[in-house]
């Protein structure tokens, strides 16, 4: 028997927030490059918690995204101003929602609803206000406020005391298929979102629903 779900929680970037909408400023900024760095930005922003959390030596989600998109203009041989670095770090502000996600909050809304994030609480004040969607979350939390990245078994069990619920009575949601790994290894129910058509990562904690987009979470709402 399945148990019923307490706290819908959400993953921000690639979950609610296109976070290649980047690539457009990049574009702009230096042509004929910008999905190259958008997908490379991302790649080392991931590949940079990972290893400072191994590493032990924390830096905020800030920080890496900072220090990520450096590496990643280095790497294109471009040059670049103190303001064209502030322009693409804006762009995080200001990046676009996925058009289903404001009708699946307004189905969920008479549940606890939240927000669980790598991102730094300013960042994610900022993304989410700028999007209008702040009315929609009973809870905005930051892997910043405990600084252990997911997926540590510390972050979530962070997150799940903020909910105040059973840890079989959430259900994370994420396009990111390593940070449902870590949220189903943790013991929460998980939906991965999977926008791009990825296979299942292998660590022997599948999902237990897969998602093309938001839309199918609403059925755990019936």
């Amino acid at each position: 028997m399945v148990t019923p779900i307490k706290a819908y929680v959400f993953d921000v970037y690639g979950t609610l927030f296109d976070v290649h909408s980047v690539k457009e400023k990049c574009e702009e900024l230096f042509p004929e490059k910008g999905e190259s760095i958008s997908l490379i930005w991302r790649k080392k922003q991931l590949e940079y918690f990972f290893m400072r959390q191994l590493m032990g030596d924390y830096e905020d989600f800030q920080k890496i995204t900072k220090d990520a998109l450096g590496y990643t203009l280095e790497e294109h041989h471009e040059e670049w101003s103190s303001h064209i670095e502030q322009t693409l770090i804006s762009a995080y502000s200001h990046l676009t929602l996925y058009p289903e996600v404001v009708g699946v909050l307004k189905k969920l809304s008479k549940n606890k609803i939240a927000i669980f994030s790598n991102g730094t609480p300013d960042m994610l004040d900022s993304l989410i206000t700028n999007a209008g969607l702040t009315p929609h979350f009973d809870r905005i939390i930051s892997v910043d406020e405990i600084k252990q990245y997911k997926p540590t078994p510390a972050s979530y069990r962070y997150a799940l005391k903020q909910l105040g619920v059973a840890r079989e009575e959430v259900l994370f949601i994420s396009s990111n298929g390593w940070d449902i790994s870590g949220a189903k290894n943790f013991g929460f129910q998980t939906a991965w979102i999977n926008r791009a058509k990825l296979p299942e990562e292998k660590f022997n904690l599948s999902p237990d629903r897969i998602y093309s987009d938001l839309n199918g979470i609403t059925e755990w709402n019936d």
